[in-house]
């Protein structure tokens, strides 16, 4: 994870957790004046419009006093949904068994797009297998990963 995104996950988490939700995963996507940052909330009970907009506001409190952020962004605030992005170790577990596509920042096996399903997770090494093979990534390695839905 990077440094910002790091910084952002330790600023926010208790802010978050007061309103009662859990904070899954922060993205930061720098583009000069079009930058964005998402803030992926959830709950046991599932996440609506006004949990996402009480979390904005609270969020947006945070962000306006610490600051870490010196360029223009726009918030926003959703629940991870049925396709949810994957963050941390404790997630890629959780979801084992399940399909998953990972982008990865150096190849495995020849590769920076992986599909397939998430076996097991040590550490902060995951398992996948695609097509069939077992294929081993550390989580560090892994630049977005997410839960594939089936419907």
């Amino acid at each position: 994870m990077a440094t910002i995104e790091s910084k952002l996950v330790e600023m926010l988490t208790v802010p978050v957790e007061a309103l009662g939700f859990k904070l899954w995963g922060i993205e930061y996507i720098q583009a000069g004046r079009h930058s964005i940052l998402r803030v992926f909330i959830d709950h046991e009970n599932g996440i609506n419009i006004e949990d996402c907009a009480a979390a904005s506001r609270q969020v947006s409190a945070v962000m306006d006093v610490e600051d870490p952020i010196s360029t223009e962004y726009t918030l926003e605030v959703s629940s991870p949904g049925v396709d949810r992005p994957l963050f941390t170790a404790e997630q890629y577990a959780a979801y084992k068994g399940e399909d998953a596509k990972i982008q990865l920042t150096m190849p495995v096996a020849g590769s920076r797009n992986l599909k397939g399903v998430i076996n097991s997770v040590d550490g902060q090494m995951l398992t996948i297998t695609v097509d069939g093979k077992d294929l081993i990534v550390a989580l560090d390695n892994i630049r977005k990963g997410s839960i594939i839905a089936k419907f």
